[in-house]
C-alpha cells in the first residue's frame, strides 16, 4: 500500500510541479501575464513549488525502504522521472496544442520505461 500512496502522490506533485514550470508560459501566451516582471514570475512558480515539495517530500519517506517503504532511492527516482515525463506530455497535450508528439519523443519515453524496468531488476 506504501507503494501505491508514494506513486500518487509523486503524481500529483508532478501536476504542480509541471505547472510551476510551465504554467506561467501558458499565462504569457494567453497574454495575461505579458507585463510581469520575471521576479513575479520566479515567486509565483516557488508558491506553486511548495504544494510540489509538500508532496514530494512525504511521497520519497513513505515509499523509501529505510523507512519500510517498498522502494530503494534509485527506484524512487527512476519512478520520479518516468511520472514526471508522462504528467508533463499530458498537461502539455492538453494546455500546449500546439506541441506536437514526435517519434523520437515517443522513443525517449520508451527508454524511460526501460530505465524503471533495469532499475527494479535484481
Amino acid at each position: 500500500m506504501q507503494g501505491i500512496w508514494t506513486i500518487l502522490m509523486l503524481v500529483c506533485s508532478n501536476i504542480f510541479m509541471t505547472f510551476a514550470w510551465y504554467g506561467h508560459l501558458k499565462l504569457q501566451e494567453m497574454k495575461i501575464s505579458t507585463g510581469w516582471p520575471l521576479i513575479l514570475i520566479i515567486l509565483m512558480s516557488w508558491g506553486i513549488a511548495f504544494f510540489e515539495y509538500c508532496l514530494t517530500v512525504p511521497a520519497n519517506r513513505i515509499g523509501f525502504s529505510g523507512n519500510g517503504g517498498p522502494f530503494n532511492l534509485m527506484q524512487l527516482k527512476v519512478i520520479q522521472e518516468a511520472i514526471s515525463l508522462s504528467v508533463f506530455v499530458v498537461i502539455v497535450h492538453f494546455l500546449f496544442q500546439g506541441q506536437q508528439l514526435h517519434w523520437n519523443h515517443l522513443a525517449a519515453f520508451g527508454c524511460l520505461v526501460l530505465a524503471v524496468f533495469f532499475a527494479f531488476l535484481k
